[in-house]
Formats: C-alpha cells, sequence, structure tokens
C-alpha cells in the first residue's frame, strides 16, 4: 500500500490516542503548577501574535503574486518601505520584550526556593498552615521519601495533605537524577553530595504520577512513584498505617536498599536511622566512609519528633472542625 494512503488512517489513530490523555500539565492540582502553566499559556498566546499574522501573509502572498494572477502589481524596482520596516522588526520587538518580562516575573515568582506563603496566590488556609518538610533521596532506581516530621520514610509512595505548604529537600545516591510531578510543580533535579529545594503545595485530593524526567540508566523508565493529595483527616491515618505496618529502616536496611532495582514495589518504614538523610548528603552512611563535610545539622529540620507533629495536626485539625 503506497505511503499517501496510510497518512489519513495513521492520523486518526494518533488523534484517538490522544484522545484519551489527560493534559495534566495544563490542569495541575497545585498552586506552583498553576503559575507554570498560566506563563507558558501567555508566552504561546504572546509569539502566536506573531506567528499567525506571518503565517496568514505567506498564504496571502503566495496567492496574490502567483504566476497566473495577471492583476497583481508589478514593481521590479520597489526596495525599500519605511513603514513596512517598522512593523516588521517593532512587532516582535515588542513582543519579546513582553515575553522577557513576563519570563523574567514569573519565574522569580515561581522560584523553587521561594516559600509557598510568601507568594501572593496561597490562600489564608495555605499561608497559615506550617509547612510539611520531606526529604527525597533518588536511588537505581526508585525514590525514597523521609518524614522528619513525624519519623517515618517511604519507598515510591509520597502522602501530603492538600492546602500545606511542603518543603522538599532533595539529593541523589547515585547519578544526576529529576524529581518531577506534573500536577505539583516543575522538575527539579537532584545529585549526589549536593541538596536542592522544592517549596511546593497540592490544592486538590487526588492520586498523581511522579516520576524521573532524566536518563540515569537503564531502569529508569520503572523510576516512578505516586503521589497522593489527601485531606488531613486522610494524611493521619496514612501516617498512621505507615506506622503500624512498616519496619525499620537502618543504616544496615538503607545499604541493602541501595542496591540497582527495577519497579520496586512500595515499602513503609515506621523508624529510621538518625540523621540518615544528612549522611546520605554527605555520603558516610557507611560507617567506614568518611564524610564529604563536617556533618550538621544546619540544613535539616528537626528529625524524628512525631509527637511535635501530631500536636500539630491536632491543633490544625481543631481549628478547621471550627
Amino acid at each position: 500500500m503506497p505511503l499517501k494512503r496510510l497518512r489519513i488512517p495513521l492520523v486518526a489513530l494518533v488523534l484517538l490516542s490522544l484522545g484519551g490523555c489527560k493534559m495534566v500539565v495544563l490542569d495541575p492540582a497545585g498552586q506552583v503548577a498553576m503559575g507554570e502553566r498560566d506563563l507558558l499559556i501567555a508566552s504561546t498566546l504572546l509569539m502566536l501574535l506573531i506567528i499567525v499574522p506571518v503565517m496568514v501573509l505567506t498564504a496571502v502572498i503566495a496567492y496574490r503574486y502567483r504566476q497566473s494572477n495577471r492583476d497583481a502589481d508589478y514593481q521590479p524596482e520597489w526596495e525599500h518601505s519605511i513603514a513596512l520596516e517598522l512593523v516588521i522588526w517593532s512587532a516582535p520587538l515588542l513582543i519579546i520584550i513582553a515575553i522577557g518580562a513576563l519570563t523574567w516575573i514569573g519565574t522569580h515568582k515561581l522560584d523553587p526556593y521561594r516559600p509557598i506563603d510568601r507568594t501572593e496566590a496561597a490562600s489564608a488556609n495555605v499561608k497559615q498552615a506550617d509547612p510539611l518538610n520531606v526529604q527525597v533521596v533518588s536511588m537505581d532506581w526508585k525514590w525514597l521519601f523521609f518524614y522528619p516530621d513525624y519519623g517515618i520514610a517511604t519507598v515510591n509512595q509520597l502522602a501530603v495533605p492538600v492546602d500545606v505548604p511542603i518543603h522538599f529537600r532533595l539529593t541523589s545516591d547515585t547519578v544526576m537524577n529529576s524529581f518531577y510531578i506534573p500536577a505539583l510543580a516543575g522538575q527539579v533535579y537532584t545529585m549526589a553530595g549536593m541538596q536542592t529545594e522544592l517549596h511546593a503545595v497540592v490544592n486538590k485530593v487526588g492520586n498523581y504520577k511522579g516520576f524521573s524526567a532524566n536518563i540515569s540508566g537503564e531502569g529508569f523508565t520503572d523510576m516512578r512513584f505516586r503521589f497522593l493529595g489527601m485531606t488531613r483527616k486522610n494524611f493521619r491515618q496514612w501516617v498512621d498505617k505507615v506506622r503500624t505496618k512498616g519496619g525499620e529502616l537502618s543504616r544496615q536496611a538503607y545499604l541493602k536498599l541501595q542496591k540497582p532495582t527495577r519497579d520496586e514495589p512500595v515499602h513503609y518504614y515506621a523508624d529510621y536511622a538518625r540523621h540518615l538523610y544528612r549522611d546520605i548528603v554527605h555520603r558516610c552512611v557507611d560507617p567506614d566512609t568518611a564524610c564529604t563535610k563536617a556533618a550538621t545539622a544546619d540544613n535539616e529540620p528537626a528529625a524524628n519528633q512525631p509527637a511535635a507533629a501530631d500536636a500539630r495536626d491536632d491543633a490544625l485539625a481543631s481549628a478547621a472542625a471550627k
């Protein structure tokens, strides 16, 4: 069958396959991702202001000045028009200035290191809530999440309450990777021996996808996890489930977890070794390995304090009930 005859069926097949896709980037569930979506749409519309007229005029000129049109003006000596030059150069220049200003302001407002409660778009409930600290470690080929406020940890499952700011601290146990939850915020890279940060908040209850957006070896395609946005009540129940069903993530258990695996199932840990995340950052989980820098807790929240977190959540629940 000639290739031309296959074009229409192939196009129809592609359109049908896209019909079941959810454009999560354009329909996010988090304030930061919503800001990124608005910036993307605004920039696209501004660019279309010059692209669409150029495409239309190209077709119009090609049609008007076709060889068979004897009525079109023929001006072989024409070479310059000040008015036309002003339109050709000023319109793109103004659009570039507008896009540059919009992008500069938007990217500063959406800075991953900028706390959510300092943004103008944050709701009153978000500004009043204390941030939830989550420490993220990318591994081969799985994700490890520490909850220092609750003293628990999980593998390949991340749960948070809605309308509560989340302060992510991220690092890598191995090669550079990329932490990406399209419904929540843009991707942030993780690097061994270094720590990056991300502030975000989810505003809708739901079950969302999270994954690695950076090739990190043969198993990176299976490096996925579920991001659960929950009510505060359901989040407390989830924390209790992790404490009930979870084991202990000792340093020896972590060294076993380091081994590369693919399609790793969800693990719960009711407790983990003190300062484990800090030592992952400093590359000295193994007691026989020297840390890359002096071991300090300046850059991490107080760890393994579930009683304080429980008291905070009880206060928030009481306030919400009133």
